[in-house]
């Protein structure tokens, strides 16, 4: 037998294999420790005895993930003989006959049920994504009592549903009479643990401290404030509690008190998930063996699903189980007493390996349209079921086998065969009663308000009839808020009936005057109340405040006397149009709203094929309320403040070229798309593409102009502004070896163009051209509102190899060029010294700035130390300092900002600047009053106070630019495409001041 490497054991702690009461399955996977085990057999045959059809399949909050698989399907338990199951859709509790599937009764809950409940004496307790544990009656489904994990009602778009701010997604677990779940998963917005009296809801304990911990992350040398976050099961083991993390490890607690123990991230860099399970002295999570006490790995079982045994455990991974029993051994050769855990026995020949439990000594094993009972005595499969989807839910109890799949069917098999029974709900197409004059609204609405699609906010709902007759006609995702606990009730009620609630209306209890709903979301803005004038309305200023900026529209009235207001832009909001955030290069959007504390405004998986995170892909862009993000294949718009999906366009391979580990990427190249004056602009090969910014139609096509050369290509340097398109002729002979590491193919990846021309951003005709005299470096290309600038400059050839000696002497100087914006003619031409590889201009102060990328991953020509500044109109020199900076420079009002240093724009004079970034790549970006970095987690820096960095934790940026500050938001789209490390979430998020409602 192979024994894995054994972890010593001074205290022998056996709990796993214990269901609390025979005959039930009464919490996930049967028990405290969810060991998946009970000692109940199954009878010899089984046969499908019923089938409930849920009214939706279930939507997984994170379905790209293999890690964050806790709502794959909604898991049941049973209890007194009674199914509970909940729905990560519409958000109810259901308990059902376990004998028959007919249903007893059903609760809701105000957000997505996404862990199974657990049953304690006669009470079932329930988390839901409204922030909220529920205890209900087991017998009745009465509401015995509420319990807020959060501080207060907050609500954000989370996962594209309205959802608490901190949603209960720490898996309840039910120990001596105790209740333990945690709420949050953002650690920097706070995360809340608690261990509440299971009879009463009486708070024992509160953790509220967790999220943030000053501590290592994933990659060594990187820290940050962060710390834990809750998504997943939660696990006891003695006095200890564990808390799942989402994509790392667990964090551990101690039972009686909440107090932290540990949360060994960095030392796990690349293990993790939701899944935990704990078994004697150990637990496991993500194929590794843990000890408990210490949180040190002490072994490997592999990846695949596991189950308790009474001396070992089980594991289905490849079509086989693999059985591992306790062995005592000696370590070392010391003679002391220790356990390990020991491959016995491998049995082959079975199907699925998508979820596992034991019963007795029968493996129940679920997989894609299939269910397998092994014997394990006998080692083979004695019996499968057929089942619609994968069957990742499994439970026994009472001689029966229940399974729940990933499209919302629950089983039932038990030994009496009959003819199965199909449970399922037929929508009621009338489920109000003379709904003529809210029928009457809706079209209305729809004609005035020209908004069929996106995210619908009806404030005051009353029972829902409004969003009823709009979710007919439209393809609105409708949030209703009402005051009347009567009315949601019966609103929900309805829809549902419907089958309209979760998936297309989600009703919400909230005072109307200050709902807690996120600002900025919604795409119309209506209200039933408003419809029947039979009721007060709101105050203004709360429709107005989650009117979407940039086009949302507020219809108010009733029908034939509507009004409608449509938002404009924000003030104070910035843009963030090209790579750099304006064809100025200056990396700063100086946008003025974004400011103080930062927290989450929506976040969400977007299925978006990135390339690599160390290829350096293009940054995102912001105009008009949307975000523009290129992916592998196509660009993908999204809107900026509810990040709902608005068009793609495919581009086949078009960042193909930037699928690798460190390549240069676009710290060199510059980017390949921009947006302006309504159009998005993307250079491939030797054309352009003109594209509809707001419905991603093609508009145009342009291509290069014709050379006298007969060379038309590749594009190279693009930016847009006044109605001129800009782009360069990239010269495929200088490609150029990047200094990090050897490998990766950058004959894509071209840094020097021989020749500048400007289009008519419109029509694509020719306007003017500059040949160049030796070559233009694409990094050193800035437009502002009257000159294009550049650097007309010998190419630094050693950069072509691995020579890391780059030097200026070894490059020669150039010409610094001023060019007429409109015209092409050359305003003026600076030859004295002119050295660098960068250019930036403030238009606003008239300065032109020439400096090095000096960036931790760089090429050799970037030797650094040193800026000028010149007179933007005329070209002459203004000032020139020695410099120790690394990264681009940043300009943001009347100050140059980098890693290492701040320098006045007029004087050059150095300004105090007391940034101290943790562990990280990428660049700094800028708004007016904050900059934008990766630090471990992504950090951010106060420029009005100049003191500590702070952290948005749980999550990292990418390796080059990806969180920008726009539109009164501070944008991140996930870049983090091929990195393995355990950063607790991967998503798209958007971040507003905390301050926010």
């Amino acid at each position: 037998m192979q024994l894995l490497r054994p972890a010593i054991l001074t205290a022998l702690v056996l709990i796993s294999a214990r269901p609390l009461s025979a005959g039930d399955w009464p919490t996930h996977r049967a028990d405290a420790a969810r060991s998946g085990y009970t000692a109940e057999s199954l009878p010899e045959t089984l046969s499908l005895t019923w089938q409930y059809q849920m009214p939706h399949p279930p939507q997984p909050a994170w379905p790209r993930s293999d890690r964050l698989t806790f709502d794959r399907a909604e898991e049941p338990i049973v209890a007194g003989g009674r199914v509970f199951i909940g729905s990560s859709v519409d958000g109810q509790l259901r308990a059902l006959d376990a004998a028959t599937g007919r249903e007893f009764w059903s609760r809701f809950t105000g957000g997505p049920i996404r862990l199974a409940p657990v049953a304690w004496q006669d009470h079932v307790l329930v988390a839901s994504d409204d922030g909220h544990l529920y205890c209900f009656a087991a017998s009745d489904g009465e509401l015995l009592w509420r319990h807020r994990g959060g501080p207060d009602h907050s609500r954000r778009l989370g996962n594209e549903r309205m959802i608490s701010k901190w949603p209960a997604r720490g898996g309840p677990v039910v120990l001596d009479g105790v209740v333990y779940y945690a709420a949050g998963i953002w650690p920097s917005d706070g995360i809340f643990i608690h261990a509440l009296d299971a009879a009463s809801g009486e708070v024992r304990w509160s953790n509220n401290e967790s999220g943030s911990i000053y501590m290592p992350q994933p990659h060594g040398g990187a820290d940050a404030n962060s710390g834990v976050s809750a998504q997943g099961y939660l696990v006891t083991l003695g006095e200890q509690l564990f808390v799942p993390t989402g994509r790392a490890v667990p964090a551990a607690f101690d039972r009686t008190t909440g107090r932290f123990q540990y949360f060994h991230l960095q030392q796990n860099r690349a293990a993790g998930g939701s899944f935990v399970m704990a078994a004697e002295r150990f637990f496991y999570n993500s194929g590794v063996v843990f000890d408990a006490p210490s949180g040190k790995a002490a072994g490997q079982v592999g990846a695949g699903p596991i189950a308790a045994l009474p001396d070992g455990i089980i594991r289905a991974a490849g079509g086989k189980l693999g059985i591992y029993r306790w062995a005592a051994v000696k370590t070392d050769g010391e003679n002391v007493s220790a356990r390990a855990l020991a491959r016995d026995t491998t049995i082959d020949g079975v199907a699925t390996d998508a979820a596992l439990i034991v019963a007795g000594n029968h493996a129940i094993s679920g997989g894609d349209g299939q269910v397998d009972r092994v014997d394990l005595d006998q080692q083979k499969v004695v019996w499968s079921g057929k089942v619609d989807g994968n069957a990742y839910g499994l439970a026994v109890a009472d001689g029966r086998l229940y399974v729940s799949t990933d499209r919302g069917q629950l089983y039932c098999f038990d030994d009496e065969p009959s003819e199965p029974r199909v449970i399922a709900q037929t929508p009621d197409d009338q489920p109000y009663e003379d709904n003529t004059v809210f029928a009457a609204a809706a079209d209305q609405i729809i004609d005035q308000a020209g908004v069929q699609e996106g995210y619908c906010l009806d404030l005051g709902c009353g029972d829902g009839r409004l969003a009823y007759e709009l979710a007919k006609r439209t393809d609105l995702h409708i949030i209703a808020v009402e005051s009347d606990a009567e009315q949601v009730e019966q609103a929900r009620r309805k829809l549902a009936r419907a089958g309209l609630y979760g998936s297309r209306v989600t009703v919400l209890h909230a005072p109307l005057e200050s709902s807690g709903l996120a600002s900025y979301f919604a795409d119309l803005v209506v209200s039933a109340r408003s419809v029947a004038g039979n009721a007060p309305l709101p105050p203004d200023a709360e429709f107005r405040r989650m009117q979407r900026p940039y086009g949302g529209t507020l219809c108010l009235g009733a029908a034939g006397t509507l009004t409608v207001d449509i938002r404009g832009e924000l003030e104070g909001a910035g843009n963030w149009t090209h790579q750099y955030a304006d064809p100025g290069n200056t990396v700063s959007s100086e946008d003025r709203l974004v400011s103080g504390e930062l927290g989450v405004l929506w976040f969400r998986d977007v299925d978006l094929e990135l390339p690599q995170r160390h290829g350096r892909g293009p940054a995102p862009l912001f105009d008009e309320g949307r975000i523009f993000y290129e992916g592998l294949n196509e660009i993908r718009c999204v809107d900026a403040y509810n990040g709902r999906d608005l068009w793609s366009y495919e581009l086949p391979g078009v960042l193909e070229a930037f699928d690798g580990d460190h390549l240069m990427g676009t710290s060199g190249t510059g980017s390949n798309y921009c947006v302006a004056d309504g159009s998005l602009y993307v250079r491939r090969e030797n054309h352009c593409l003109r594209i509809d910014a707001a419905t991603g139609a093609l508009q145009n096509k342009f291509t290069m102009p014709e050379t006298d050369d007969g060379r038309d290509g590749p594009w190279g340097y693009i930016a847009c502004t006044g109605g001129i398109l800009y782009g360069t002729r990239a010269n495929p002979e200088h490609v150029v070896t990047y200094r990090y590491q050897p490998g990766g193919d950058l004959s894509q990846q071209l840094t020097e163009s021989d020749w500048l021309f400007a289009l008519d951003a419109k029509s694509g005709q020719p306007l003017w051209e500059y040949r160049a005299t030796d070559s233009i470096r694409h990094n050193a290309v800035a437009i502002g509102g009257k000159h294009v600038y550049l650097i007309d400059r010998p190419m630094a050839q050693f950069d072509r190899t691995r020579d890391p000696r780059g030097s200026q002497d070894r490059h020669p100087t150039g010409a610094l060029v001023a060019l007429d914006r409109i015209t092409g003619e050359v305003a003026w031409r600076n030859d004295e010294d002119i050295y660098g590889t960068t250019l930036a201009v403030s238009d606003e102060l008239g300065v032109l700035i020439m400096a090095y990328q000096d960036t931790r991953f760089k090429l050799a020509s970037e030797v650094g130390g040193r800026i000028t500044a010149f007179r933007a109109e005329e070209g002459y020199k203004i000032w020139d300092v020695e410099a120790q900076y690394k990264s681009r420079l940043t300009l943001t009002g009347r100050t140059i900002y980098a890693d290492g240093g701040a320098w006045d724009v007029m004087t050059g004079q150095a300004r105090p600047f007391h940034l101290q970034r943790s562990y990280g790549c990428g660049v700094l970006s800028a708004s007016a009053n904050l900059l934008f970095f990766r630090s471990a987690t992504l950090g951010y820096f106060d420029l009005e106070t100049n003191t500590d960095l702070a952290n948005f934790g749980g999550m990292r940026p990418g390796c080059w630019i990806n969180a920008i500050p726009a539109g009164g938001l501070v944008l991140v789209p996930d870049a983090s495409a091929g990195c393995s490390c355990s950063y607790l979430n991967r998503a798209w998020i958007a971040l507003a001041p905390a301050e926010q409602p």
